[in-house]
């Protein structure tokens, strides 16, 4: 049995609240009585990452401009729950659907992660979604400008050891992904 101890909140205040970030500014008390006045916290809605595969064995990924790091990336489709009554199997199917105009019938909970626990308060739903097919209409937000990029499900982790694919959620989600369709064929 763990001796460690949760921190005690002391106060906690939204000091930032616009559609785009969230900030709570905590003050918090360590098991060791010292007292921090301003420990940040990103509040963040729940994420969504989606591994569709196609039945030709390809995976359906994105490629598009991501701000905070000022680079065009390939990652796998994903998005916020749009409310906090949202569930993980209804934000997959949406996500999937806007980001690439593919629909599955097929989803699999491949698990939850914490992105950055120390400062976001979210957690990344994975999901496989297999047998997709497209319907060749996207529907983008109003950030988004997408590429919808297919890659043989057999090249996809020479493109991770290449730096190629390089989002930690999407890198999360193939392994999963991965390690499941292994199981299902051995």
């Amino acid at each position: 049995m763990s001796k460690l101890r949760k921190w005690k909140i002391l106060a906690s205040q939204l000091v930032l609240d616009n559609i785009w970030c969230r900030v709570r500014q905590d003050t918090i008390e360590l098991p060791n009585g010292t007292i921090i006045d301003d420990y940040f916290v990103n509040v963040r809605p729940e994420i969504v990452v989606v591994l569709p595969v196609t039945s030709e064995q390809e995976v359906v990924f994105v490629r598009q401009y991501r701000h905070g790091v000022e680079e065009i990336l390939l990652e796998l489709p994903a998005g916020r729950f749009n409310s906090e009554s949202e569930v993980g199997e209804t934000a997959a199917r949406r996500e999937l659907a806007e980001e690439t105009g593919y629909i599955t019938e097929k989803l699999v909970k491949l698990g939850t992660l914490f992105d950055n626990p120390p400062k976001d308060t979210n957690r990344i739903h994975l999901y496989l979604a297999l047998d997709v097919v497209s319907t060749g209409k996207q529907e983008l937000d109003l950030t988004e400008e997408i590429e919808v990029v297919l890659v043989p499900l057999t090249e996809v982790k020479a493109k991770i050891f290449s730096g190629e694919i390089c989002v930690s959620g999407t890198i999360a989600a193939i392994f999963l992904g991965l390690n499941y369709l292994e199981q299902q064929l051995g």
